[in-house]
């Protein structure tokens, strides 16, 4: 770090860096969900096309990401407001962010089975 820097880029500078790098995420996925649901009008046959390549296991471990995106955007969100909105907000920010960090990992474990379970099943059988 250079002398004289304030900002020394700790949790506060990461936890922006994934808020805004989800939040784009979450953008260019509703994008493209909105242009493969408009195909349906176009070609009713290449929708068919598009839909059964979302059920391979990529695509799996695609939706798993997704759900990782929404999960800690919405969570770290909450922690934002709450740095904003509350007057004891900034002296608890790291701790907060450490909260949605905990709470984030065990909602992305139960998150696991539910959205990777087919693809489970679809690589390694019953």
């Amino acid at each position: 770090m250079p002398a004289g820097t304030l900002y020394r880029g700790r949790e506060g500078m990461w936890s922006w860096v994934a808020h805004r790098v989800t939040g784009v995420l979450i953008f260019f996925f509703l994008f493209v969900h909105v242009l493969d649901t408009a195909l349906v009008r176009v070609s009713p046959e290449a929708y068919d096309d598009v839909v059964a390549t979302y059920k391979t296991p990529i695509v799996a471990l695609l939706e798993y990401g997704l759900v990782a995106a929404i999960l800690f955007h919405a969570l770290n969100g909450l922690r934002v407001i709450a740095v904003d909105f509350w007057s004891k907000g900034p002296r608890h920010q790291k701790t907060m962010l450490w909260w949605v960090v905990g709470i984030w990992v065990l909602l992305m474990g139960g998150a696991l089975y539910p959205v990777l379970g087919h693809a489970y099943l679809e690589l390694f059988g019953k």
